[in-house]
């Protein structure tokens, strides 16, 4: 049973101890929580700046939803880093109901996404609790630039979003990587329908807004931003690229992918998710080291159209990851104090307002004012 309002699961991860920190900062109790509690411990101790002055506690849980609705009872937000979702995410959100427990994580699968709308967003809404999957400055920190474009001009339909940073990915996220591409297929929205991305498109050549060399792009699974804006009744077309500000980088993921996924052809399921993770391992060996706001910078750049009007936003920033723990810590202490706009299947943006979350974003120096030009 938790004695904290806030429970991070995950919390030895890269992620997870981004988000124990700016819990920290909020002043939020917390449990740090996951499958070994020396690891746990570990993560705290030598990854947390500050984590003496905070108030926490450490909880070893097996990966079931018993055991995860035990844990959380008792506490009020659940914060899942532990992916990929699509394999590991139903037992959390099943706990989340049934101990009455509100959800986030920083989840990028767009099937998982889909899913959720059709099997729990109801549940969600039924009990009073917020279901939002996805906050992360992949999705979320773009989803904030769409928002702020849409707002400038009546009659915009349609989303071109493009998001880019420069630093490596974690083990976690490369496993995302590799698993949505080998499992999962790609949608983009047209005519507020899900099409499917060309299996064999390859790479895009892209405009970086702020640089003159020419960005590669994929469609990284297509990303949450397709699944929040067929729900918004402004929006009938969504296309979003994203990828790792470094061509060389880009240039070999093509190929890489393509031979792990030829690699795991013919095996059944649970062999298939045994070979991508140990690929995952080998594609990314270690921990990256802590994000530097003059190395890793992010661009979030979204085209809004519609008939008779163009508006550009993009969002200069920096540290995704931090980025990423901070939106999820600012989400939990809004729940705590009851601060949601919503229940049930729901963005970040639309639980707790495309500007709020920029003024945090802002406050803590991780992106700059928006750059917005009206056509």
């Amino acid at each position: 049973m938790s004695t904290k309002p806030v429970v991070v699961y995950g919390a030895s991860g890269y992620t997870g101890r981004l988000v124990c920190e700016y819990l920290r900062e909020h002043n939020l109790p917390f449990i740090a929580a996951g499958r070994s509690k020396d690891r746990l411990a570990n993560a705290m101790e030598r990854n947390v700046p500050g984590i003496e002055t905070a108030d926490y506690e450490i909880a070893e849980v097996e990966h079931s939803a018993e055991g995860l609705t035990k844990l959380l009872s008792g506490a009020r937000v659940l914060i899942n880093t532990v992916g990929p979702f699509a394999q590991f995410g139903h037992e959390a959100v099943q706990a989340c109901l049934s101990a009455g427990c509100h959800y986030t994580d920083t989840t990028g699968e767009q099937d998982w996404l889909i899913t959720w709308v059709q099997t729990y967003g109801a549940q969600f809404a039924e009990a009073g609790l917020l279901l939002a999957p996805g906050i992360a400055q992949m999705y979320t920190t773009g989803e904030i630039a769409a928002q702020i474009a849409l707002e400038q001009l009546p009659g915009l339909h349609t989303l071109d979003i493009e998001v880019f940073w420069k630093g490596a990915p974690t083990l976690a996220s490369t496993a995302t990587i590799l698993v949505n591409a080998a499992l999962a297929k790609a949608n983009y929205l047209e005519e507020n329908q899900y099409v499917e991305w060309p299996a064999d498109a390859g790479l895009y050549n892209v405009v970086v807004p702020g640089q003159h060399e020419l960005g590669l792009a994929l469609p990284w699974g297509g990303t949450s931003h397709p699944v929040w804006f067929k729900h918004d009744p402004r929006v009938q077309n969504v296309k979003v690229l994203g990828g790792i500000i470094n061509r060389p980088l880009m240039q070999a993921v093509p190929g890489l992918v393509a031979a792990i996924l030829e690699g795991v052809q013919g095996l059944e399921l649970e062999q298939k998710l045994a070979v991508l993770h140990e690929q995952a391992g080998g594609v990314t060996p270690q921990m990256p080291p802590r994000e530097n706001p003059r190395i890793n910078i992010s661009v979030d750049s979204v085209h809004a159209s519609g008939p008779l009007g163009r508006v550009h936003t993009v969002l200069y920033g920096n540290c995704n990851y931090k980025q990423t723990g901070l939106l999820n810590a600012y989400a939990a202490a809004q729940l705590v104090e009851g601060g949601n706009r919503r229940v049930g299947f729901a963005s970040a943006c639309q639980a707790f307002g495309a500007k709020e979350l920029l003024g945090v974003l802002k406050s803590f120096g991780l992106v700059q004012d928006p750059v917005v030009t009206v056509n």
